[in-house]
């Protein structure tokens, strides 16, 4: 039941990234090993880069080892976890030396 929640989850935050602004839609958020495990046994996604939001928040972003995926989560002060955005074709952009303004 939990891996239909979580899946439930990824897809409707994909759904409303493509459909447009989000209106007032609520996100399960649940513990971060427990999203964290789902996200690596159902897309093989691990986390790769992460950041402080201004909301005291930990953002993360996770990538399959293939690239065919991505998620994007926040983890809140109090532990718990939302997923913010998830999709497919992940691409790097190299940071040249000197292009960063």
């Amino acid at each position: 039941m939990f891996k239909i929640l979580i899946s439930a989850a990824l897809v409707t935050a994909g759904l409303a990234l493509a459909a447009g602004p989000v209106v007032a839609q609520e996100t399960p958020c649940v513990e971060r090993t427990a999203i964290l495990k789902q996200l690596a046994g159902l897309y093989s996604e691990a986390p790769v880069a992460m950041g402080l939001a201004n909301n005291g928040g930990v953002i993360e972003l996770l990538n399959s080892h293939d690239r065919k995926t991505w998620t994007l989560i926040i983890t809140m002060p109090d532990g718990m976890t939302c997923p913010i955005a998830a999709g497919e074709s992940w691409e790097s952009i190299p940071i040249l030396v000197g292009s960063r303004t």
